[in-house]
């Protein structure tokens, strides 16, 4: 995370990305024919992802290849403090994003619409030695990175799904993400919240004990954490830009499963991972095929039920739904993929 915070990505150029691509097997290995003759060009050239720290979202680095190939010449990266705030506020098009703020966005009337499910689990909850469940954690300290944090949303969730009340059985500490793991360590806090690659790497370290892990722990592993979204002014006006977008990004998804090792090395190369051994072991954790077997409907619903049992939101999730989502692209492409 660090790494992240203090320097910066390291911009490969066009033909080292156009080597990689080769190298995942482009589109022959999995299958696909990258250009779709049968839709229209985009309306526009440009689309514009958000970077992120966490390996999860790498099937929209690994997208770059495959958006061009869709048509798309113009291919930026967007940088924000605030991970959430970029879609609404029109600086970024399309992304894979956290499910639970994207419902409080709803509610709130971001001009925000969910598209597609983008994977399954990737965060953990890590506690120190001695607090062996969530359960454990009443009367504890867990660190989050600020008041309304994606951290403290989803680690409320965890909590109130066992009966602990979020607001009083816990103490809340503020700190940067970068000083969680030291002041982990030094017995300062109890539990934070980390994803990939930073929860591989503090297993092979043997550091505190994973008492949530979304990959794995029912119920959040049967729903998808990540959901890809679109701004809705983008959407609206484009279209076709937006069916190939998606479709570029759950092909990438794809091929992040057909080829981790040479995946994790491109993860590696533009600096989100500090080994490969990290993001290998990330990569091959995160269950990317989902896409095709569940429904990014019923995680909306099970986590706005959550949300709303807690107080976070009013809406009901059938509001939510109806509010923040359109599934006509995504079905089209189930149908032409062969999910």
């Amino acid at each position: 995370m660090k790494q992240w915070l203090d320097d910066p990505i390291r911009r490969f150029s066009r033909r080292k990305f156009l080597a990689m691509a080769s190298a995942l097997g482009a589109a022959s290995k999995v299958g696909y024919r990258y250009a779709e003759a049968a839709d229209p060009p985009p309306e526009t050239r440009s689309i514009r992802l958000m970077e992120s720290p966490i390996i999860c979202v790498a099937p929209q680095r690994l997208a770059e290849e495959l958006l061009r190939a869709e048509g798309f010449t113009d291919i930026r990266y967007v940088r924000s403090l605030n991970w959430n705030e970029p879609l609404p506020s029109g600086e970024a098009d399309i992304s894979m994003v956290f499910a639970p703020p994207q419902i409080l966005q709803i509610e709130a009337g971001a001009p925000i619409v969910v598209l597609a499910g983008g994977h399954i689990g990737c965060v953990e909850l890590v506690a120190r030695e001695g607090i062996r469940s969530t359960l454990g954690l009443k009367g504890k300290t867990i660190a989050v990175s600020d008041e309304a944090s994606d951290e403290k949303i989803f680690i409320s969730l965890f909590l109130s799904y066992v009966g602990l009340d979020p607001r009083r059985d816990v103490q809340w500490v503020i700190h940067p993400v970068v000083d969680t793991p030291r002041l982990f360590q030094e017995g300062k806090v109890d539990a934070f919240m980390t994803a990939p690659p930073f929860g591989a790497e503090l297993r092979s370290r043997k550091v505190g004990r994973v008492i949530v892990n979304m990959t794995i722990d029912r119920p959040w592993s049967q729903y998808f954490c990540c959901l890809i979204t679109g701004n809705k002014e983008f959407v609206r006006r484009h279209p076709i830009a937006t069916k190939r977008a998606l479709r570029a990004i759950l092909k990438a998804n794809d091929l992040c499963v057909a080829q981790p090792e040479r995946t994790a090395r491109l993860i590696q190369s533009i600096g989100l991972a500090s080994t490969y051994e990290s993001a290998l072991r990330a990569i091959q954790e995160i269950p990317y095929a989902k896409w095709r077997e569940y429904d990014p409907e019923d995680a909306l619903r099970f986590y706005a039920l959550r949300m709303r049992e807690v107080g976070m939101i009013k809406h009901t999730p059938q509001k939510i739904i109806t509010l923040g989502t359109d599934w006509r692209v995504l079905n089209e492409l189930k149908r032409e993929l062969k999910a």
